[in-house]
């Protein structure tokens, strides 16, 4: 659905991302894990359409999209901030992108969708009055009335914690499934990358160090920057390896041990 062919990108003399290949396919949630300054907000942006690679190309079902503008691309963010308008209810925020297209989605699917994110008794709250994982939900909610061709989701969870942390992890999970909607996440944390998606690709200063699936990470972590990245800090929060194969097997949704 999405290719990313040998894309790279600099800002003057500073490299940013080098030869970044990327295969995508319809339906997959797939996680861009990566610390700070590793480039990943940089790839999201490609993406989205807010940079274009210095060389290298995007393509997605087959036509070449490099060049082609944002608006026209049909992709949707939900940013790490929510972007939500205070001054509106849940419900006008959630509404506000059908104004300029109404004939997105009908009053039953907007009924669904609403149904789907729990969100019936909120609708006529203030965004004041939302607690962190309802206003993620209204954001999610926001964006997918856009029917989005590719969703993208930049630090989802980072605001959110405990129980309410675990609730929006299921709900990212179920209604890309249930929509079948390609998912791309933007991450810092290893363990909401690895429990989330079908596939994790691992940044290291602008590299891709891995491509795979996230049983396959744990399993084949090669590299010392992996080890050091991705093992290490689930083995402080997991206790040991043991535990953290624990989190690939059947399901993916996991409480903490």
């Amino acid at each position: 659905m999405l290719e990313i062919q040998q894309v790279n990108k600099s800002f003057g003399a500073q490299t940013i991302l080098t030869d970044i290949d990327l295969v995508i396919k319809p339906g997959e949630i797939v996680s861009i894990l990566g610390r700070s300054g590793s480039g990943k907000t940089t790839l999201l942006n490609m993406i989205l359409g807010l940079e274009k690679p210095n060389s290298g190309r995007l393509v997605y079902k087959g036509q070449d999209i490099t060049n082609v503008p944002m608006a026209k691309r049909g992709f949707n963010i939900v940013f790490q901030d929510y972007g939500l308008f205070p001054h509106l209810t849940a419900r006008e925020n959630l509404l506000y992108g059908l104004k300029r297209k109404p004939s997105l989605s009908t009053k039953e699917e907007v009924a669904e969708l609403i149904q789907l994110l729990d969100l019936e008794k909120h609708l006529d709250k203030p965004i004041s009055a939302l607690s962190g994982g309802q206003k993620q939900r209204v954001a999610l909610g926001r964006t997918l009335v856009m029917k989005p061709e590719i969703l993208l989701l930049d630090e989802p969870l980072s605001a959110l914690d405990g129980v309410i942390k675990e609730s929006i992890k299921e709900k990212i999970q179920m209604i890309a499934k249930t929509l079948q909607l390609t998912t791309i996440i933007v991450t810092h944390d290893p363990e909401e990358a690895l429990t989330l998606s079908d596939k994790v690709m691992v940044l290291e200063n602008g590299r891709v160090a891995k491509f795979a699936a996230p049983a396959e990470i744990i399993a084949e972590a090669g590299s010392p920057f992996i080890q050091d990245f991705v093992v290490a800090q689930l083995e402080t929060k997991y206790r040991n390896i043991q535990n953290i194969f624990a989190l690939f097997q059947g399901t993916h949704q996991v409480a903490q041990l």
